[in-house]
Parts: C-alpha cells; sequence; structure tokens
C-alpha cells in the first residue's frame, strides 16, 4: 500500500523541540493564514486572464521541504492535494542549487500536478541564507498551446496534443528574470501577452507571501515561525485523527461512474472507492476502478488524492487544509495505467470533468453512511466550454478564447434541499464569469441564462436545480468549439429512495433546422458566425423518497418554478392544480394526490424490469422524455438518436436498485 504518510514524510518528518505557547500558535497559524490570502487578493487583482479573476486558481505556504502549512480560503478544491507533491518536484530538480530571488515554474502533471493549463510559480524564502518556506501561486493558463483553442482536446490519447508540457525551470535567478526562456514558455501558447502577464503576477502574488513570512520572522524570530510550521501541520492530523478515532470501525465501498470510454464501446466506467477505518487510521483504496480511457478524462496521482482530500473535508470541516491532512490518511491508488492513476504520456486534462468528481461523489456516499447527519447525494459535474477563433471586430483580427463554466445543482442533503445554481464541487469559490466581461472580450453574445426546472433530482429533500445557458457567435472565424463534460449517462444520482437529477449536453443551432445533438463531450467541432449553441447542467440527486416529501414542499416548488406540475405528478405523485392564472394561483389535489402515491408506491419496483427497447421507442415516438427514463425505467439512451444503451442501462438500473428500489420496497411495505 502507498501511503501519503510515506510520501509527505519520506524527508525525515523532523520534529521541533522547541514549544508554541497557545497563544502564540494561534496568532501563527491565522497569520500564515493571511499570508496566502494577501497572495491570493494580489495575485488576482493584478492578473491579465479573465478565467483566473473568475479564481480558477490557488495559492499555498509551505515549510522548506514543500509540506504545506496553509492553503486559501476560497482555493480550487482540485489543487487542494498537489502542492506538496510539485513542490517537492521542484526541490528534486534543483537541489542543492536553490537560492534567494529565485523563482521556479511547472505545470507538470506527472510530477504531482492536474494538468497543463494549471501552470504553478513557486518561490523560496530564505532567512540569513536558510532555505525555510516555499510561496506558490498555481493558475489556470486559458491556453498553453496543443491541437484545440484552450488545450482542450477531448480526442487526445497522450499529453503530446494537449499543449506545452513545463518541467520544473528556473525562470527567475536571484531576482533577474531569464527573458528567453519566458518567451519560449508564452510564445508557445495563444494568448503569449496574457500568460506572460499573469506569469508576473504570480511571481510578485509570491513576492507578498515572502514579505509576509518574513515580517513574523522580524517579529517572533525564524526558530519560533519554524516552529510553528510544524505545529499546525501536527495539528490538523492530530485534530483529524481525533475526529476518526471517535467512528466505528469498518470497510465501506462505493462506485461512480463516467460517461464511457469510446474505445470499447458505451457502458459506463467505474471509479470506485474503499474506505477503511481502523482506529483512529482512515484509509482510501481505488483499486477495482477502471483501465485509462481513450479520452482526456483520465487522472494522474496528485489530482485523485485532490478529490480524496476535497470529499473527506466536506464531512470535516473544521480540519485545516494543510500536510496534516494528508499525514492522516492512507492512500492506495492501485497500479499505474488506471482512469485513476495514469502515467506518462497518457493524456489528462479533461480530469477536472472526469475522475475528480467522481471521486468526491463516491466519497459523499461512502460519509454519508457513517456520518449521516452530513450526507448529502450526488451533485453536478464540472463541465468547460471553449470556443476559440479570430475575433472580425478588430483589423487584428487576434484569437480568441471563450471559456466558459457554468454553476449547477448540488445534491439534496438529510435534512435540507440541495442548493441551486451553485458552484461546483471543483472550487466553492469558483466564480461565475461576468457575461458582460465575456461579450467585452469575446465575440459571442449570451442569449440566455436560467434556471431549468425539474433538474434537480426528485427525492424528500430535492436535490438543486441547474442552470441552462445559451449563445451565439457574431463576428468571428477561423472558429472551433470544444466540450469537456461527462454525466451524460452517469446522471447525477440520488440516495436513500433519492432519484437522478437530469442529463448534461449541448446543442447547436436548437430548435432550427439543422439542429445537432453534440453531446457531453467533443473537441475541435467547426462553428461559424451566425451559429447558436445551448447546453444545461445538471441538478443534484434527490434525497430520501420524493413520496415522502410533504406535498407543501412541492406546491412550494411549482409556485417557485422549481418544480413542473407534470413532474410533481410524476416523480412526487403530487397532484398540482392551478386554480387562477391572475394572479397566478395553485393548489394541492389531497385526495388526487393520496390515491396517485398509492399507486405509485405499489407499481414503481417494477418499472425497473420493463423491457428497456420498449421504453427506447417510447421515448422515440415522444410518448416520453429523458427524465421519465431515467427516474422511471432507468433507461438510458444516446439523447440524439433515440437508441438504447443496452450495458449502460443495465448498470444504471442496478445503481437504481442499490440506491432507491431497496427504500422504495421498505416504503411499500410500511404503507401497506
Amino acid at each position: 500500500m502507498t501511503s501519503t504518510t510515506s510520501r509527505t514524510a519520506r524527508r525525515g518528518d523532523r520534529r521541533r523541540t522547541r514549544t508554541i505557547d497557545p497563544v502564540t500558535f494561534e496568532i501563527l497559524r491565522n497569520s500564515f493564514s493571511n499570508a496566502v490570502e494577501l497572495m491570493a487578493q494580489q495575485f488576482r487583482l493584478t492578473c491579465h486572464s479573465f478565467v483566473i479573476y473568475a479564481k480558477d486558481f490557488s495559492c499555498s505556504l509551505a515549510d522548506a521541504e514543500g509540506n504545506p502549512v496553509a492553503q486559501g480560503d476560497q482555493d480550487i478544491a482540485v489543487h487542494i492535494g498537489t502542492h506538496h507533491l510539485v513542490c517537492r518536484s521542484v526541490i528534486d530538480a534543483f537541489a542543492g542549487d536553490i537560492h534567494p530571488g529565485d523563482v521556479f515554474v511547472t505545470n507538470d502533471p506527472y510530477s504531482g500536478g492536474t494538468h497543463f493549463n494549471d501552470v504553478r510559480v513557486l518561490r523560496p524564502i530564505f532567512v540569513e541564507g536558510e532555505l525555510i518556506a516555499w510561496a506558490m501561486a498555481n493558475g489556470h493558463w486559458s491556453d498553453v498551446g496543443g491541437l484545440v483553442p484552450g488545450s482542450f482536446d477531448v480526442k487526445a490519447r497522450e499529453h503530446f496534443g494537449e499543449g506545452l508540457r513545463i518541467p520544473p525551470i528556473r525562470v527567475w535567478s536571484a531576482g533577474e528574470l531569464h527573458d528567453d526562456i519566458a518567451a519560449f514558455i508564452v510564445g508557445n501558447t495563444r494568448a503569449p501577452q496574457d500568460n506572460l502577464s499573469d506569469l508576473h503576477a504570480q511571481a510578485e502574488a509570491t513576492r507578498v507571501c515572502e514579505r509576509e513570512v518574513l515580517r513574523l520572522v522580524g517579529r517572533y524570530g525564524r526558530d519560533v515561525v519554524t516552529a510553528a510550521f510544524g505545529a499546525v501541520i501536527d495539528h490538523a492530523s492530530s485534530l483529524l485523527r481525533a475526529r476518526v478515532a471517535a467512528l466505528p470501525d469498518g470497510t465501506w465501498t462505493a462506485v461512480d461512474y463516467l460517461d464511457g470510454n469510446p474505445a470499447l464501446g458505451e457502458g459506463l466506467v467505474p471509479v470506485q472507492v474503499t474506505l477503511t477505518i481502523d482506529g483512529d487510521r482512515l484509509r482510501y483504496d481505488l483499486n477495482g476502478s477502471g483501465p485509462a480511457v481513450s479520452t482526456f478524462m483520465n487522472s494522474t496521482y496528485g489530482a485523485t488524492l485532490s478529490g480524496l482530500l476535497a470529499g473527506t473535508k466536506h464531512f470535516f470541516p473544521d480540519v485545516p487544509v494543510n500536510a496534516g491532512l494528508y499525514r492522516a490518511i492512507e492512500v492506495d491508488l492501485g497500479p499505474e495505467g488506471t482512469v485513476v492513476n495514469a502515467a506518462w504520456p497518457t493524456a489528462v486534462s479533461g480530469f477536472v470533468s472526469g475522475v475528480f468528481e467522481k471521486v468526491v461523489n463516491a466519497l459523499f456516499e461512502l460519509w454519508s453512511q457513517i456520518i449521516p447527519a452530513r450526507a448529502m447525494s450526488c451533485s453536478f459535474n464540472l463541465e468547460y466550454l471553449l470556443i476559440g477563433g479570430r475575433d472580425m471586430r478588430s483589423p487584428e483580427q487576434p484569437i480568441f478564447m471563450w471559456y466558459d463554466w457554468m454553476v449547477g445543482g448540488w445534491g439534496g442533503r438529510n435534512g435540507r434541499d440541495g442548493a441551486t445554481a451553485a458552484s461546483p464541487l471543483f472550487g466553492a469559490g469558483f466564480a461565475s464569469q461576468p457575461v458582460e466581461g465575456q461579450e467585452r472580450l469575446n465575440p459571442i453574445i449570451t442569449s440566455h441564462h436560467r434556471i431549468v426546472p425539474d433538474s434537480g433530482g426528485p427525492g424528500r429533500f430535492r436535490g438543486g436545480c441547474g442552470v441552462e445557458k445559451g449563445g451565439q457567435l457574431s463576428d468571428s472565424a477561423a472558429t472551433v468549439m470544444s466540450y469537456c463534460c461527462d454525466r451524460e449517462r452517469s446522471v447525477p444520482w440520488g440516495l436513500e429512495g433519492g432519484l437522478p437529477s437530469s442529463p448534461q449536453g449541448l446543442r447547436l443551432n436548437p430548435e432550427a433546422a439543422d439542429e445537432r445533438y453534440l453531446g457531453a463531450i467533443f473537441s475541435n467541432e467547426e462553428v461559424i458566425a451566425g451559429d447558436r449553441f445551448s447546453r444545461a447542467s445538471a441538478g443534484g440527486g434527490g434525497y430520501g423518497d420524493p413520496l415522502d416529501r410533504s406535498a407543501d414542499a412541492v406546491l412550494d416548488d411549482v409556485i417557485d418554478g422549481y418544480v413542473t406540475p407534470a413532474r410533481a405528478a410524476k416523480d412526487y405523485g403530487v397532484v398540482v392544480m392551478q386554480v387562477q392564472e391572475l394572479p397566478p394561483l395553485w393548489e394541492v389535489d389531497d385526495a388526487a394526490t393520496e390515491q396517485l402515491r398509492g399507486r405509485i408506491r405499489l407499481e414503481r419496483h417494477g418499472w425497473l424490469d420493463m423491457d428497456a427497447f420498449a421504453i427506447a421507442r417510447r421515448y422515440r415516438d415522444g410518448d416520453l422524455d429523458a427524465l421519465d427514463c431515467l427516474r422511471q425505467y432507468g433507461v438510458v439512451l444516446d439523447w440524439g438518436t433515440g437508441e438504447l444503451l443496452p450495458r449502460t442501462t443495465q448498470q444504471m438500473r442496478d445503481l437504481l436498485r442499490r440506491r432507491a428500489a431497496q427504500h422504495w420496497r421498505r416504503s411499500a411495505e410500511e404503507a401497506s
């Protein structure tokens, strides 16, 4: 078994003998966090990329050995398990040759990073010639080269088509910029001036952190500050171990899925996580996950570790995110070559919509069994839409890159509905990009951005709703579109009897004669000025039996526009009638609701056994919609052609039987 403990402590895990009094400990612990927050603020206010300004970045402070001491409160969650690995890759590459004023750059996912767009800038911090700490500013550059604008090539099998790979490299030496190296890096991207400006912003941000650390050293002394580094890390480790020790011992297994592996035909690809508690020891085992897929949705060690840490943190919100969190968790990802442990040169840039959020949601299911008070169903999946080409509004016809993501629905919780139109699990601090800024920078007009009724998974506690966003290309040329999504087939699921939410996917020129459904994952699709597009994010899965949701709550959902009257009846068994048009007035038909709910309770357990091919025909004939197929019959189709996906449907039905139908049977028995 490979553990994060052994990786993190392999340099000796030196214990400081100096003790820190409680008051000084609290002051320095918060001062370290403040240093990181000041670094993040500096980065955001001086960056040039709209993507980074929308908070696709993270910052951290680490000790001399690369062990993170503090990370940003609003950092992208997908980065939290990578900072120590990236820092150590720089330390290993330049062992014995690190000096004051040096600044290093890397984006290598195979050395602990995430994907090539995440460019890390690291500054060593010295006191009287001794290296005591590292400051890191990590930002997502909107393009790092590769085949397609935005560097998200869905069809990439190896990383060579995904953009420039930057191994650890020194870009500033003793405070002097190597202009040739910087020019080489940004010259291999489609936005060289933006990226060069971001590079400087990142370097200056790390200088802010350095300034704050040196200020603390000047006040408390080097020995006290470095001892506090170790004390802060030990505190987090001890806190998590104490929380784990208070829980029952045992082993639990959960699985979530990627939509598929094109090389093997249709069928969901498992991301399996086994959790074991043994005293104060917490172990994760990902053996049983599928082999690497033939798209770029695979994940490297660091990115998968981030998923495990982010999922764990949700259930232990008071535990700080630093090296102590890593040390308290053991991880076995299994052999290299799987979808969760991809090795060079496997394509990995799409892990953000692939493995990462599947790992997090699998942990939601696992921990929901152990700490039911914080239980939550599956949440919507991060998605990226990238459109790049020539901006014809300017005489220079510069390259533009419209780089967009959406909010969506989080899973229903034990005792509360899921959040609607919320940031993805990828990062709670992720900001929804202002449409006005996007339109100023790119020849794309946003046509609508609205909450999607019925997208939240039905349950006693409803999943949050997703949103739909559409747009149209204006003055553009030589333009292509790429989409990185998932959850078109592995639709966000419910727990404890809750139902799935809704599939994700994109339509080109919707409701027109040339409408095309492009699905949830494609790249390099040619588009022209005047083309329109629309895509919807999924909602979260429902929690608990939807027939146990109060009729008044369903009525409120109808009034608020979260649920339509038709689906109130189909999904909740609640008959809602409009009794007045203006002003609109709705009420529940109690007698009809009682009768409908009784019929659904007795019949629904047989719906998952109905002929799937017949259900597919009814969908193609217009008798059923996608939500009928998924929620009532567990049938998954190619949502463009209506053709049945037999293997995927069987997997979906198995999941529904385990997560929902067994609770339906219990409900029916109790009702009788």
